[in-house]
């Protein structure tokens, strides 16, 4: 790999504002600038929807960070954030051609974070959250999709949570299983939460989350809002660690390294699935995985097999939120969207459920299935 510090050293940043036309002549500087261009400021003056028409607005999102989760290096900052924010921005536009604007706030506070991206809407088609400390982020999104006529998107959450419900669509299909799957969830942030959330919306009834302090159940009196909603999903009542886990179909772990005790894989159904998601290290290594029998094994890893990657999953996503003109994103959307990645992997294999990032059909696909449940 090359050496990271002397390519962005060298590069001076990753991503650049360029120009759809050139200034060559004064009737070219009257037709863009003034004083033609009072006419489309006064067409959107009378109609704001045709901002989308006139102006950058069609294809640009902000990506919006507080710098206070950024991957797995805590909080850093919003200036520590920015080389994160730029890569998610290269990303939209080399898969997706999307124009995205970094925007890193120096604020921690969740009410004036709102009212921020809320002033900064109008120039932006889409705002994507990004790598803001739970559950401060839930707030966040919640008030800003209620709020805002324009889509929020959460890749913590929801680009996870895609990129999971369809590598487990294509696992269950290779090990001949289905939605009647027992589950287990590791891991309570933006990601187990999310991931909970959308595979039960997608008709699976058997899950239970864990936190650090054991299954999230109704019998807890610790709960904050967020983790009750999870509680909610645990039908069995089961409220013992995840040590004491026993025979799930499926473990997706969104948590640390070491997270995911070996005894409770050993006491798990065959055939199964885990999906190990902590980035850079995983819960457990591929040669563990091996020695413990795990017949389809998922991470976030570019150099292990089954890479459970969120890049597989929002510049498609993105590009369809913006040429359909969303504005509040649904689970339908999320689901329809997991269904296209999955159906861009032709004929599954246990060592290939999810398609490879560069693979050109996604955001095609993707934006196919999100079309028809609109």
């Amino acid at each position: 790999m090359t050496d990271p510090i002397e390519l962005h050293r060298k590069l001076h940043g990753k991503i650049f504002i360029g120009a759809k036309a050139k200034m060559k002549s004064m009737d070219d500087m009257a037709t863009l600038y003034t004083p033609g261009v009072a006419k489309p400021c006064l067409e959107i003056a009378k109609d704001r929807s045709l901002a989308y028409d006139y102006t950058m607005k069609w294809n640009t999102v902000a990506i919006v960070t507080d710098g206070t989760r950024v991957l797995g290096l805590g909080d850093i900052g919003p200036e520590a954030a920015l080389p994160v924010m730029e890569g998610k921005a290269l990303i939209m536009q080399q898969f997706g051609k999307i124009d995205a604007i970094p925007i890193c706030l120096a604020e921690k506070d969740p009410d004036k974070i709102v009212e921020i991206v809320k002033a900064l809407a109008p120039g932006f088609g889409a705002i994507n959250l990004e790598d803001i400390e739970t559950p401060k982020v839930f707030y966040i999104e919640k008030r800003l999709t209620e709020e805002l006529d324009i889509p929020v998107f959460h890749d913590d959450q929801h680009g996870t949570a895609m990129v999971v419900l369809a590598g487990l669509y294509n696992a269950l299909k290779v090990l001949g299983k289905d939605e009647r799957a027992k589950i287990g969830i590791v891991g309570a942030g933006s990601a187990g939460y999310a991931i909970a959330k959308l595979l039960h919306a997608a008709g699976f009834s058997d899950i239970i989350v864990f936190d650090s302090k054991g299954a999230i159940s109704k019998n807890r009196s610790d709960l904050d809002q967020y983790k009750k909603e999870l509680a909610n999903l645990n039908k069995s009542g089961f409220s013992g660690m995840i040590s004491e886990f026993r025979g799930a179909d499926v473990i997706v772990s969104a948590s640390k390294p070491g997270a995911l005790p070996f005894e409770t894989i050993k006491a798990m159904n065959k055939p199964n699935i885990v999906f190990a998601l902590s980035n850079p290290m995983p819960e457990i290594s591929l040669e563990q995985a091996k020695e413990l029998g795990i017949d389809i094994f998922g991470t976030g890893r570019s150099d292990y097999p089954n890479q459970i990657n969120n890049a597989i999953c929002f510049p498609g996503f993105l590009r369809a939120l913006l040429d359909l003109r969303v504005k509040r994103i649904t689970d339908a959307m999320k689901i329809a969207a997991a269904k296209g990645i999955a159906g861009s992997v032709k004929d599954p294999t246990k060592e290939r459920i999810v398609p490879d990032v560069f693979d050109r059909k996604i955001v095609k696909n993707i934006f196919r299935k999100v079309k028809k449940v609109i």
